[in-house]
């Protein structure tokens, strides 16, 4: 096994307060994937109360063994003076080997894995020894119905799991349902979007000339008055193909001068194995529709300036955990057009008639069928028109939910006909809902839910016995055995 690298030590303040230390099982803090960007954030907002310890992966890390202490990076962005935050490079996602390796090394009070449970089968295999000295916690994503019992014994496996979206968290109990957990461990903790980076840019905001700039180049160059924004990776499940179909099914709505001044902008790859040859599709599909690609990566400030200059932001994902596009997107004021699919239904907020946010139970477990219609005013909902059952070895079953192009064709319909200062003042309540305690949706409110369900599981875990051996001298005979 390679031998892992230590960073140099540095001194430690003898009278800094002892703070409960967290190993984090996920994508290095330090890539783009969405994974390392959610762990990022929930690190550098809990880096106050936790000291963490990362096994940082990816697929070919270039730094495989080596460790990084990237402490005072996380105390520029906390703003903070005392975060103890390591990273163990490691390519894929490590084996009992390396984990033993680290546990000896940091001694943690507990490990929390983030992404498919099937990256970890190796972490299941030893479960029940681990949690006799610490617990297991689980930051959890699942999609979509029907209910995926296979994973009952990874959730069985896990102290606390928390749930990135209402409908997961519903899923979950209702796969538990045999051998339920007490409340405290089956919680709801959405994603949440850094404050700071994305919001809305107003003219006394010190990026406000250079975002002006970028939106009147952006605007003269492509003629562009009204701008639909789709920030996804170009793979299969995100439809960018049906997005296409719906932006030219939105322009045949308009004249010929009108949707010459309306552009889809796709921040994207425009070919991709996983998905398809985004060019081929405009060319064959679209010819005459304004669709700008943008394919290469943008610092966060270039990505808040796309969503500020943008009149809406679309995800019609046929499955969909959370979908950050559009919390980011509201997070910069700017309303949405989500499918109403997995974690999509939470950016709807949807209302029953006391006009209070839908919940998710065993007799309603989604609203993919419109039970209810009535969103926030931010969001502009699309629902299903098929739904098929598809699956794979390891996963057997999950719907997939197609919604009709047609549809998101008028759902972008319905935000070009609002008046511009109309269409504001939505994003500005999606703006604030997202801000606020009810949505929990921002990072700093995501930091908070951490805390809250971290210290309630190392509050109230039980560790668990050791498996006791018997030595058996001699088999016992049974009597009338009564052989088939």
């Amino acid at each position: 096994m390679q031998k892992i690298q230590l960073p140099k030590l540095k001194k430690v303040d003898p009278n800094r307060p002892k703070k409960k230390k967290i190993l984090l099982l996920s994508d290095d803090l330090r890539v783009h994937s969405g994974i390392a960007t959610m762990s990022k954030e929930f690190v550098i907002h809990t880096a106050h109360k936790y000291d963490w310890v990362q096994l940082g992966a990816a697929i070919k890390h270039p730094e495989d063994g080596k460790v990084f202490d990237v402490s005072a990076d996380v105390n520029r962005e906390a703003g903070i003076t005392d975060a103890n935050v390591k990273i163990y490079a490691c390519s894929g996602y490590g084996n009992q080997q390396k984990l033993n390796q680290i546990v000896n090394i940091e001694r943690p009070d507990a490990i929390l894995h983030f992404t498919d449970p099937r990256f970890w089968q190796w972490l299941y295999q030893i479960e029940h020894e681990i949690r006799q000295h610490i617990p297991i916690m689980y930051y959890n994503i699942w999609d979509d119905l029907p209910y995926p019992f296979w994973n009952e014994p990874f959730y069985e496996s896990c102290d606390l799991i928390m749930n990135i979206s209402r409908q997961t968290q519903n899923i979950v109990k209702n796969v538990l349902r045999k051998f339920p957990k007490p409340d405290w461990a089956v919680q709801w903790v959405p994603h949440g979007v850094n404050e700071n980076r994305f919001f809305t840019i107003t003219e006394s905001h010190e990026h406000y000339e250079e975002y002006n700039k970028f939106k009147e180049e952006f605007k003269s160059k492509h003629n562009a008055e009204f701008v639909v924004f789709w920030n996804n990776r170009n793979i299969r499940r995100k439809q960018p193909g049906d997005l296409i179909l719906a932006f030219k099914h939105f322009c045949d709505q308009l004249t010929p001068e009108q949707a010459s001044k309306c552009v889809l902008l796709m921040h994207t790859q425009i070919s991709d194995d996983n998905g398809t040859d985004l060019m081929a599709v405009k060319n064959a599909i679209a010819p005459d529709c304004n669709i700008v690609f943008s394919t290469n990566g943008v610092a966060p400030k270039i990505l808040n300036f796309y969503y500020n200059m943008s009149a809406t932001t679309v995800n019609i994902a046929s499955n969909e955990g959370f979908g950050i596009s559009w919390c980011e997107s509201l997070h910069a004021g700017t309303p949405i057009i989500n499918s109403s699919t997995g974690g999509l239904q939470d950016g709807c907020r949807f209302e029953n008639a006391t006009s209070d946010w839908i919940e998710f139970d065993t007799h309603f477990p989604t609203n993919h069928d419109a039970t209810y219609k009535t969103t926030g005013k931010w969001s502009k909902a699309v629902f299903p028109t098929n739904r098929s059952l598809q699956g794979s070895p390891q996963t057997p079953y999950i719907f997939d939910d197609r919604v009709d192009f047609k549809d998101v064709g008028n759902a972008i319909k319905y935000w070009y006909d609002m008046p511009s200062a109309e269409r504001d003042k939505c994003g500005k309540e999606g703006q604030e809902w997202v801000l606020g305690n009810e949505s929990n949706m921002s990072a700093r409110r995501m930091g908070v839910r951490f805390i809250e369900c971290i210290d309630t599981c190392l509050k109230n875990w039980t560790k668990r016995k050791k498996f006791s051996l018997y030595k058996i001298n001699q088999l016992q005979k049974i009597e009338n055995p009564g052989i088939i």
